[in-house]
């Protein structure tokens, strides 16, 4: 069986890693990369000298031979070079965001229809051994009916990113789309059962008087039928890198940890604690978690996607609803009031798009 050919556009300080995660997958091939400097390409060539190297994403997606190209370079580029990635006749995996409002989402929607070609948005966390076991417990009836989640994380500052973009809301977006869009993802998936969330309540805060886009400490309580709830929280006037998911149902809880010197470290501490309403009992792993193993299960999934037609663990469903919720939230932050989600359910831009 031939192998499924990956072109990679971005090739910065996260990028390096989804080229390294590409490399190592079995089944993939990393065929042409494209960075932006010249400094970047040249590191490129010197790593992965089988690949083809370019300057231009156009240049990239002129090519017939690759099967996905994966999209690792600023938001606000997501939704024009994701949607030039579908129109040219090859599957997208793009980092979240999946784009920047709600209304671009729908629009890299259509271009794929049309293309019938599949977007798979990297929530890698959902990839988590430790994460997708919180999953695969409530999944199996492990703590009842779900009730509550928290999802919880206390890091470091952002790196600025190349040229600043990350500190530029211009370019990113707003900080909620940076990080928290992760948990309101996991937030959603585990509390499926519960159906879709109806709404956001949420506060910020910046260490920055002149900043105060750049939101050091954010919480948002999410909303969900049934009386369901989620809390996500984040600082990033902490240190190192530390996330926690508590989550409670009718008979049962989980309690999950995750730490390390940085988000992308080989050698974390985690452990993942089940209280089936009897007994605790501590989870044992037999692969590590941390988001650089995700990245190379992420990449075996996309060579799945191409071989077996499978659906992506996140879709572009799911990262549209997760664009929506956290402009919502930062709406909610604006405005001082609760959002509703309806919007989002029903399909429309809406509110915040």
């Amino acid at each position: 069986m031939s192998d499924v050919r990956f072109g990679l556009v971005g090739y910065g300080a996260w990028g390096i890693h989804h080229a390294e995660a590409i490399a190592k997958t079995r089944g993939g091939l990393l065929a042409a990369i494209c960075a932006r400097s010249e400094e970047s390409r040249a590191a490129a060539r010197a790593a992965f000298p089988d690949a083809t190297v370019y300057g231009d994403y156009r240049q990239l997606l002129e090519r017939r031979d690759l099967d996905v190209v994966d999209v690792v370079v600023p938001s606000y580029l997501h939704c024009e070079i994701g949607c030039a990635v579908l129109e040219s006749g090859k599957h997208l995996l793009t980092e979240k965001p999946m784009a920047v409002t709600v209304a671009e989402c729908d629009r890299m929607m259509a271009v794929a229809r049309q293309a019938k070609r599949v977007i798979a948005v990297g929530h890698e966390l959902r990839m988590s051994s430790l994460w997708g076991r919180v999953k695969e417990i409530v999944d199996a009836g492990g703590v009842g009916d779900p009730q509550y989640a928290l999802v919880e994380l206390s890091r470091r500052p952002y790196r600025q990113g190349a040229g600043g973009w990350r500190y530029d809301i211009s370019r990113v977006g707003n900080w909620i789309l940076e990080e928290p869009i992760h948990f309101f993802d996991l937030a959603r998936w585990y509390l499926s059962a519960a159906g879709e969330p109806t709404a956001v309540y949420a506060r910020a805060n910046s260490r920055q008087a002149d900043h105060p886009e750049l939101q050091d400490n954010f919480s948002a309580v999410l909303h969900f039928p049934r009386g369901a709830y989620a809390v996500v929280t984040q600082t990033l006037a902490a240190f190192e890198h530390h996330q926690t998911v508590k989550l409670t149902g009718t008979k049962g809880a989980v309690w999950a940890a995750w730490s390390g010197a940085l988000d992308r470290t080989l050698h974390p501490t985690y452990m993942l604690k089940h209280f089936d309403g009897e007994t605790v009992r501590e989870e044992t792993f037999d692969r590590p978690s941390g988001e650089v193993f995700e990245l190379e299960d992420e990449m075996a999934m996309m060579v799945r996607v191409v071989r077996e037609g499978i659906q992506p663990r996140a879709t572009a469903v799911d990262g549209r609803w997760s664009v929506g919720m956290c402009l919502a939230a930062q709406e909610s932050v604006d405005r001082g009031t609760v959002v509703s989600l309806e919007h989002l359910a029903t399909g429309s831009s809406g509110t915040g798009s």
